[in-house]
């Protein structure tokens, strides 16, 4: 499954995965709508220079999803060149544990971005990066060919090698889902459904 793109939401994955592979909730949408799924490219780079970025985008295989540990910064490290450079070369997104700027510019665009903030400070080009190898963003671990998934109630980034079990545990919970949807509609309550103790002593 090289293009590992998945219509499955950031919270099913999360319960399917078994496993807390959730990034930071500060790593948002930095516009509403904004969603992305697809093999992520990693990239290492520092917080106030974006040198890094601009390697990536040259360097990212299309269909994938740039992952960047940008140590949290406020700087505004990605902006409208970088996407629109990105969207040219067949990049689906980006993941950022750091800021970025342009977001109206970026959702005209359609161009998903997932941030731990807007900045509009202006960024060095000194630091080349490291390309590929295994980062850490927002608190997960990621690498090259790992599934990244956001959307707007967040990012996770699922094993590569676990990802086909994953999804069939998806699958599951959606068809299971479906089914207690269905029986709510027909007048059946959480607390039979779930078969909890309502007092919450046995549960």
């Amino acid at each position: 499954m090289s293009d590992l793109f998945t219509n499955h939401t950031s919270a099913t994955l999360l319960e399917a995965a078994q496993r807390d592979v959730a990034l930071d909730p500060a790593i948002a949408p930095v516009w509403r709508g904004a969603r992305v799924a697809g093999p992520a490219f990693t990239v290492q780079g520092v917080g106030g220079d974006n040198l890094a970025l601009h390697n990536a985008v040259c360097k990212c295989p299309p269909g994938h999803v740039l992952v960047v540990d940008a140590g949290g910064q406020a700087f505004g490290h990605w902006g409208e060149i970088l996407a629109v450079a990105a969207m040219s070369r067949g990049i689906r997104g980006l993941v950022i544990d750091g800021a970025v700027r342009d977001s109206v510019e970026q959702e005209n665009l359609g161009f998903p971005v997932f941030s731990r903030g807007l900045a509009i400070r202006g960024t060095g080009k000194s630091y080349p990066g490291v390309l590929g190898r295994p980062v850490r963003v927002g608190g997960v671990k990621v690498r090259t060919g790992d599934l990244v998934v956001g959307d707007a109630d967040g990012v996770v980034s699922l094993p590569a090698e676990q990802v086909p079990e994953i999804l069939e545990r998806a699958d599951a919970r959606i068809r299971k889902e479906e089914q207690v949807i269905s029986a709510l509609r027909q007048g059946a309550t959480t607390i039979d459904l779930y078969q909890f103790d309502p007092t919450g002593l046995g549960n």
